[in-house]
């Protein structure tokens, strides 16, 4: 049975127009919300959480949170929007996942489940329709600046892949439409020894005849592979906090734990802060994003400290145009669910 977030007991069906499911389907978790639309607006009602790698597929989450609302409402949902970590097919109707243990086919879940209309949306494509149904709580400004109105945004994010969308504002439909990009998989450049000899490093390490891509720098990966980076070095003493780490099968989290007791961790925390700012800087140039610069992820918002003044000043950091990105705002996405939100509002809109 899945972990049920929220639940509202009073839920009747005479107070939305329809239902549906919306999903945000990631390496590490399946979060699935049941939303009533209401006045064209979707609203989160019912919220599941499952672990990705306990799944045998999507369809069995799907089946286990439908049939949860129909025993306990008596609501039959057949339309489904679902924000997949991985790349879609022309037809939008296959997702080949990148970190994912399977593939999300349109005609499988058609067949596994009572589901008869399926979306499907790049996962940071549905954070960026996401930023529509964000509130002012649902953010922290890491840097106060005035945002151009309707002026393009960017958002990226570190989590177990790295994601980035550009949002351009669509007058049609009155809110912010994201473009669908795999940036996250374009090159990394070292910009001092150091970040040389870490891609030497890695391409040895995991025989990467390639170039090194960002994702391999900037994830819950990316701290992995610096921190082994480091601890290959021998310039770090093994400490009790090392000896943790290095036995882990999920080190960044420990990594980011003792950040502040153990060097090793503080310096992989070092490096990851400023390949951010400089991800986040290009993304920024890239798009001219006056709208403001957001920044989604679970690394991010549960290391909150290190989008600091330092973090802002290698942001701006530009010899040419520094004077632009100053007047950049940057935000940090602190609702966990701004993909799951995505999903329900380009539903709400396209699944009518």
């Amino acid at each position: 049975m899945p972990f049920i977030l929220k639940d509202y007991k009073r839920l009747k069906k005479g107070d939305y127009g329809s239902f549906i499911l919306g999903g945000d389907i990631g390496g590490t978790n399946t979060n699935l919300g049941i939303f009533g639309i209401r006045n064209n607006k979707p609203l989160l009602l019912v919220l599941f959480n499952f672990e990705t790698k306990k799944l045998k597929g999507l369809h069995s989450a799907v089946n286990e949170a439908l049939n949860y609302i129909k025993t306990a409402y008596q609501l039959k949902i057949t339309k489904a929007c679902f924000a997949v970590a991985g790349i879609l097919s022309a037809k939008k109707d296959f997702v080949a996942t990148q970190n994912l243990p399977w593939d999300i086919s349109k005609k499988e879940l058609l067949k596994k489940t009572k589901l008869r209309k399926i979306l499907f949306v790049n996962d940071f494509e549905a954070i960026g329709y996401g930023i529509n149904a964000l509130d002012k709580k649902g953010t922290i400004t890491i840097k106060k600046t005035k945002k151009t109105l309707k002026a393009p945004i960017v958002v990226i994010g570190a989590g177990t892949g790295l994601g980035k969308t550009t949002l351009i504002y669509n007058e049609y439909y009155q809110s912010y439409i994201p473009l669908p990009s795999e940036a996250g998989h374009s090159d990394f450049s070292a910009q001092n020894q150091k970040e040389l000899d870490l891609i030497n490093f890695l391409k040895k390490h995991k025989k990467i005849k390639q170039n090194i891509s960002y994702e391999e720098v900037l994830s819950g990966r990316g701290l992995s592979n610096i921190y082994l980076f480091l601890r290959k070095s021998k310039k770090f003493k093994e400490t009790k906090y090392t000896k943790e780490v290095d036995k882990s099968k999920n080190n960044p989290v420990l990594i980011s734990k003792y950040k502040k007791f153990d060097k090793a961790c503080k310096e992989t925390f070092t490096i990851f802060k400023r390949i951010y700012a400089r991800f986040a800087r290009n993304s920024a140039l890239d798009a001219l994003s006056f709208g403001g610069v957001y920044i989604a992820g679970g690394i991010a918002s549960k290391n909150k400290d290190i989008f600091d003044r330092d973090f802002v000043r290698i942001f701006e950091n530009n010899y040419k145009l520094g004077y632009v990105l100053n007047k950049m705002p940057i935000y940090l996405i602190s609702n966990y669910n701004a993909g799951l939100l995505g999903a329900g509002f380009i539903g709400a809109k396209l699944l009518k």
